[in-house]
């Protein structure tokens, strides 16, 4: 884990902490995600820096090897989990994929705001947050993830994202090392 800093212009992207999604079992206690989330989210807002809130509520068509979900999601399977918000100024981007930047706005809010980094939390390690910074990386944008505030269905999937994948986007480390980083 080695976050360095964080720029003046620096974004939270918070990825499907979600009321269906953190219905599922995960390797790391959801709830302690969602709460490390909380805290980042807050300390972004005292800032006065983007917080952006990504919600799934669809899937990219295609075949697949793994089964469909079946039956139809509850009527609140998308709502934001009610600790994150969404809060007056924040951000709200619903996705129809993995990634967060692929077929919606976010690119052009963060431009807007002049963003040159992203911290990404949330959940599925593997899934949409590594989605989201991946492109996050390809659109120029500096990458953090916190560690603390990600988590996963696989504990394997996680920890290949965190171990392998992660440092070659940007940088790791806990929420704690974050605020403080934020000043």
């Amino acid at each position: 884990m080695s976050a360095t800093t964080l720029d003046p212009k620096t974004a939270l992207v918070v990825v499907d902490l979600q009321k269906g999604i953190t219905a599922l079992p995960t390797v790391h206690p959801i709830a302690d995600v969602i709460a490390h989330a909380t805290t980042l989210a807050d300390a972004f807002r005292a800032k006065g820096l983007p917080v952006v809130l990504v919600r799934v509520t669809g899937g990219a068509p295609g075949r697949t090897e793994a089964p469909a979900r079946s039956g139809q999601p509850a009527a609140d399977w998308a709502d934001i989990v009610p600790e994150l918000g969404p809060r007056e100024g924040d951000i709200v981007v619903t996705k129809q994929q993995w990634g967060a930047f692929y077929g919606t706005d976010l690119d052009l809010q963060l431009r807007r705001r002049g963003v040159t980094q992203v911290v990404v939390v949330g959940v599925a390690t593997s899934i949409g947050v590594e989605s989201t910074a991946r492109s996050a990386h390809e659109y120029g944008y500096h990458v953090t993830i916190a560690t603390d505030a990600v988590t996963d269905m696989s504990a394997e999937a996680h920890d290949n994202s965190v171990e392998r994948i992660f440092p070659r986007l940007g940088e790791t480390d806990t929420t704690d090392v974050i605020i403080k980083l934020l000043g």
